[in-house]
């Protein structure tokens, strides 16, 4: 008989240990740790040697063959573009976001797309087959996908949580593209602890990498995330595929962004954006145009930053409002934007440019649900919070871009001539940007240069004059 023993391994971050804590001294988590039974398999006579294709060869990087990582052609060109540019044979995809933010959805789109050319293997473990078909046929008749077909035939579903089972579906059916819905409801009989806790999580998504790598299908798993947003189960679950995706996006918002933060096959913190409506997930392929289109210009608090998502530009408006405060101490409220860097811009233009704001209430948001981490904004956030408390709008065909120090100076972000060119082509006229010191890539034509060193300077270009 093989012995058991127990242990108690983390949910959020797997940390093993030989008796229960009641918090986690890894990830400082309370009630994480979950009792797991472990069997000694020492004692068998014959082990299972598992690899990736079973008799592997060193080979000289010359002699090996790359015609078959041709990236195969997606249909729904956000989602190839946040990709790097299609499906890689062999891959495996992770795809993460809050529930109900559409990620059942968008797969689905995907492989009704995809079937038309690839056989696909839809595996769920929380929907039947049923309700799949209902949301595909809902889908199909609100143009939701641009398929003749609606239904195509070689889109095939199942219902399985058990990969045992799920495997040998795969030995029969041979798809060239798996969707695993979601790994969190997946497990393996021969391990004793529940479905989606970290062992099973973990196990089945290295056999499910194996078979990728193995069999060349590419394979896209849907996660669960937990309440602070990350993927539930341990950070080694994200190690084991080639890419992660966050699928974000306030449900309250129409927009959803389909984010990469992390990719072997293509450029990271990629975006893709679609807007929720009733024939699903609909792919904006101008965001900057859509971003803009209910602006109000010339009002006050307003201002047009130029943000940088992996290699697109993208413009959005920045508002900003300041209000006497009611209380002692003034509010700072940033929705969108980083909050210690709207305290950062706040201090600055309080110290450097003279704006009285210690008794000011000051709230910033970011319109359309976007959420800007760059630096590159702060100049557009110090020209929203300004022109609300001035009362002075902003110059309605002005852009503005830099990054602000503690000393009240501005320097040059990143990508400087892309973002000029996406400004140029909406039709602003004016871009206020940092005074360039090193030489690089020329500026574009057709829009105006404002080249400033301060914060003061910036905002007497960009705040219009007031009637005398």
């Amino acid at each position: 008989m093989a012995k058991t023993q127990k242990r108690y391994v983390c949910q959020e971050c797997g940390r093993v240990a030989a008796t229960y804590m009641g918090k986690c001294p890894q990830c400082n988590t309370f009630n994480s740790m979950v009792e797991e039974i472990v069997h000694d398999e020492s004692s068998k006579k014959t082990k299972t040697v598992r690899g990736l294709t079973g008799r592997s060869v060193p080979r000289s990087i010359g002699d090996i063959s790359s015609d078959s990582e041709d990236r195969i052609h997606l249909p729904i060109g956000e989602f190839a573009r946040v990709l790097g540019g299609g499906i890689v044979p062999g891959s495996i995809v992770l795809i993460g976001g809050d529930p109900g933010i559409g990620k059942s959805t968008l797969m689905l789109q995907m492989t009704m797309e995809m079937a038309a050319k690839k056989r696909v293997l839809y595996v769920s473990g929380e929907e039947s087959e049923r309700q799949i078909k209902m949301r595909a046929t809902r889908l199909a008749n609100n143009a939701g996908t641009k398929n003749a077909s609606p239904l195509p035939k070689d889109l095939l579903l199942v219902t399985e949580t058990n990969l045992e089972v799920i495997l040998n579906h795969i030995n029969e059916t041979k798809p060239e593209l798996l969707i695993i819905d979601s790994i969190q409801t997946v497990y393996l009989s021969e391990l004793d602890s529940s479905a989606g806790s970290v062992s099973q999580v973990r196990e089945c998504s290295s056999q499910l990498r194996e078979l990728a790598k193995s069999s060349g299908i590419s394979v896209f798993i849907i996660g669960h995330v937990t309440k602070e947003g990350a993927i539930a189960g341990p950070r080694v679950l994200e190690h084991i595929v080639d890419t992660v995706l966050y699928l974000e996006g306030d449900r309250f918002q129409a927009y959803r962004l389909l984010r990469s933060v992390k990719n072997r096959f293509g450029a990271t913190a990629e975006v893709g954006v679609f807007e929720m409506r009733q024939g699903g997930l609909i792919e904006v392929t101008n965001p900057s145009e859509a971003f803009l289109a209910e602006r109000m210009v010339n009002a006050a608090g307003s201002a047009i930053a130029v943000t940088m998502e992996g290699t697109r530009p993208i413009l959005v408006e920045v508002q900003g409002l300041t209000s006497p405060t009611q209380f002692g101490n003034a509010r700072r409220t940033a929705n969108g934007v980083d909050f210690n860097r709207l305290l950062l811009i706040s201090a600055v233009l309080s110290r450097r440019a003279g704006f009285k704001l210690s008794e000011q209430d000051i709230f910033v948001n970011v319109v359309g649900g976007l959420q800007i981490d760059e630096p590159a904004a702060d100049l557009a956030i110090a020209a929203a919070i300004a022109s609300s408390w001035r009362d002075v709008s902003v110059k309605a065909d002005a852009v503005l871009i830099g990054e602000i120090g503690l000393a009240g100076e501005l320097r040059m972000p990143s990508q400087m001539p892309a973002r000029l060119r996406e400004a140029s082509k909406l039709g602003f006229k004016t871009a206020i940007v940092p005074k360039a010191l090193r030489k690089g890539e020329d500026y574009p034509k057709g829009i105006e240069i404002v080249e400033v060193r301060s914060v003061s300077e910036a905002l007497d270009k960009a705040l219009k004059k007031e009637d005398k």
